[in-house]
This record gives C-alpha cells, structure tokens and sequence, in this order.
C-alpha cells in the first residue's frame, strides 16, 4: 500500500518515540489525564454510530485504559492491543484487567509497518498515536486495507497548535540565552491536511474535526513532567540531543509568565485534538449522485425563479 505514496520525509526519530513510551510506562499515572480525556472523547465518537463492531484493534494502546473505558461500547467482543512500545505492551500484559473490559491479546507492531492482515478488525480505534508517524498517508491506508468491508476507524491524534505557548517560550529563550534555536516542540497536522490524507487513503465518509483543551500549569516544569509521563516529548530527528541547559528553562518559564500567563501566575497550555472517522468501502454506503442526475430544482427549494446563463436582464 505504501507505494502508492511519495517516500515521506524522516521528520520523526521512531526510535526515540518508542523510548519515550518505554520511560512513560514506567512513570506514575497521573501524568496520562489529558490521554484519558482525549480516550473519552474518541469513544463518545463511537457511542455516537448505531452499530456492533465485534472485532476491533486498539492501536498505540499504551497501558490499555481505552479498551477498559470500552465497557461494553460499540459491541466490541475482542481487541487487540497494539503499540511500538515494548515497555507499554508489557505492562498492559501483566496488568489485571476489569471484568467489563473485552478480552484480547497484546502485540508490539510499528503503526509505519503493521502486520496485520487484510479485512482483519470491524472497528479500529487509535488514541494519540498517529501523530508520531512518518509516512501518516501510508500508515492510514494499511489501517484502511486492515478493515474489513465497512469497517470503522476512528483515531485521535495532536492538532498543529498544540503546545504553541511551550513552543514561542523554548524558541524565545534558546535564542536569548544560547543565540540560536533548535526544534523544541513536534510539528503536528492541522485539520485540513489531515481530512485530506482520509480521502487519500481511500477511506469513505470521512470525517476530520478538532477540538481544544486548554491546561493550567504553575510552571513550566510541571508542564514538562506531564509531557514526559505521557511520552510526548520531542522526537525529532532535529531535535538538540544535549540536555537543555537550566539557564534556558528558567528563562523559557519566565517568558512563558509574562507572554501567555494569566494574572493568577499560571501557564496555559493548549492541546489540540483532531479527530479522524473514516469507513473502509462498502456497496452499501451511499454514493455521490452523478451530475445531472438531481429531480429538484434549486430554484424550487430557494423558493426563486430560475434563469439561463444566457438569459439577460431586460432594461426597464
């Protein structure tokens, strides 16, 4: 499937992805809130199609909270849980599950390089995730190619003006203190493109919305910590391999008060959602009508009276 596509350029380093979920599964949960939250949003996506969906794959499922969250929803009976992370898989493997969570079976598989098979899920949720991958227009065909028939995939991924506020701040600082600047924050897709990419891949009735959550911080190190415990620190092939420096934090956090604080000393941080639907093809979906084919006309719904192109107005 990925030759129907351009080589897509390197901009992520996937083994630093998978570092930082292996570091993350290994951290406190009470960094993964806003994981949660975004979990909870895809599934009220799901809640919201009138169908069962028995077979589903969760992909960069971290240490399974979405397919506890399921709970029923969609009729999933079985899930694979999928994720880069060894780390994560290992710990969702060893970890007791509710009674109301679906039974299934835990894999390592890279989201660039799946290995499953065609027509093999109803349903494939990914959470987060998809963010990190090089080739998205590729991975969202091979998710395509994996559904069955009228399968549904629904994904959320970060949307471009995540971390904006945390991105101006580092930049400013770095410049300022070291007098130059190097990547700080990932870039992330921003709605349009990522709609487009649906209709690229081939996926029907294709939806892409966005939705934003802004989180207050008391400082830019706490905001740093959730980053790290979720695993969403940078991963760019760009990106300074050297410890940043204390000297540049502080004067990123100082400038992070006096551009984007509020008055009550705290930093707001937004994080974009974009939320991707799309349904593999089907004969029974409906269908685009051919043009020329409509048995109303406009100007009847508009209430108006119709005119050629050629017709003229007559002068009074």
């Amino acid at each position: 499937m990925g030759g129907e596509f351009s080589e897509a350029p390197k901009v992520f380093d996937r083994a630093a992805v998978r570092a930082h979920r292996d570091r993350a599964a290994r951290l406190p949960t009470e960094h993964d809130f806003l994981v949660r939250e975004a979990a909870e949003r895809l599934l009220d996506r799901l809640d919201d199609v009138k169908r069962q969906f028995p077979i589903g794959l969760d992909l960069g499922c971290r240490t399974g909270f979405l397919a506890d969250a399921l709970n029923g929803r969609g009729g999933v009976e079985s899930i694979l849980h999928a994720d880069i992370s060894w780390e994560m898989v290992r710990t969702l493997s060893n970890s007791p599950r509710s009674p109301e969570t679906p039974p299934g079976t835990c894999v390592v598989a890279d989201e660039e390089f799946l290995p499953f098979a065609a027509a093999s899920f109803d349903v494939i949720l990914s959470n987060l995730s998809l963010h990190w991958t090089n080739d998205l227009p590729g991975a969202l065909a091979q998710l395509n190619r994996a559904l069955k028939p009228d399968g549904l995939f629904l994904a959320t991924l970060f949307g471009g003006n995540t971390l904006w506020e945390l991105r101006d701040s580092l930049l400013r600082a770095e410049a300022e203190v070291d007098g130059g600047a190097s990547p700080r924050v990932s870039p992330f897709a921003d709605v349009r493109d990522a709609g487009d990419l649906l209709n690229r891949a081939r996926f029907t009735l294709s939806v892409a919305d966005i939705d934003s959550v802004t989180v207050n911080y008391p400082d830019i190190f706490r905001l740093m910590a959730d980053l790290r415990g979720m695993g969403e620190t940078n991963s760019t092939h760009a990106r300074r391999r050297t410890i940043t420096r204390r000297e540049v934090l502080l004067r990123a956090g100082a400038l992070y008060q006096e551009l984007h604080g509020d008055q009550d000393g705290r930093l707001p941080a937004t994080f974009q959602f974009i939320t991707l639907t799309g349904w593999a093809p089907h004969a029974s979906q409906p269908k685009p009508m051919r043009p020329g084919s409509a048995t109303t006309r406009l100007a009847d719904a508009l209430g108006t009276s119709e005119h050629s192109a050629g017709d003229k107005t007559k002068p009074n």
